[in-house]
């Protein structure tokens, strides 16, 4: 298997619990689930896992595609086309240490490849920092919790993550 995932929270100092280095709420927001591809078409199914010490009242998870996805697509309520590769979903206030509602969707991709790459990331979480030192990316606003990566290969296996 080709997907993986890794999240922690250190507390360092005089931080209180729950709280960032900045003073602010802080939470480890990760994504759990599972990814198939077969003949251009992506099933997949991801939960929201808090999983840190502060609630978040609202959060988005991006879905970015390595390929174009296909010019039309039939998504779920809650989720939208935000560029020629990516798609938005809602996934709603999360309880801190606590997994959110599931979200299952289908993606068409414009063409059959052999393998695609999905990376998922937190865009919006209700403006609480996220704390995660995932995997030290500065796409993220300096966060240092980067997106999740999951590689999916065209054989109609799952691949969980």
């Amino acid at each position: 298997m080709l997907a993986g995932c890794g999240a922690a929270v250190v507390a360092v100092g005089a931080a209180a619990p729950g709280a960032s280095a900045a003073g602010g709420p802080e939470t480890d927001l990760a994504y759990h689930g599972s990814a198939a591809l077969s003949g251009g078409r992506v099933d997949l199914l991801l939960t929201p896992h808090n999983h840190g010490a502060s609630a978040v009242p609202d959060s988005t998870v991006r879905l970015r595609w390595s390929e174009p996805l296909a010019d039309r697509q039939v998504l779920p309520e809650g989720c939208a086309r935000a560029a020629e590769r990516t798609v938005t979903c809602r996934v709603g206030a999360l309880e801190a240490d606590r997994a959110g509602e599931p979200v299952g969707l289908q993606v068409r991709l414009r063409g059959v490849p052999s393998e695609v790459l999905l990376e998922l990331d937190t865009v919006a979480d209700g403006g609480v920092a996220d704390g995660g030192v995932e995997d030290g990316g500065v796409e993220d606003g300096g966060r240092g919790d980067g997106p999740q990566r999951v590689l999916v290969l065209d054989t109609g296996d799952t691949y969980y993550f």
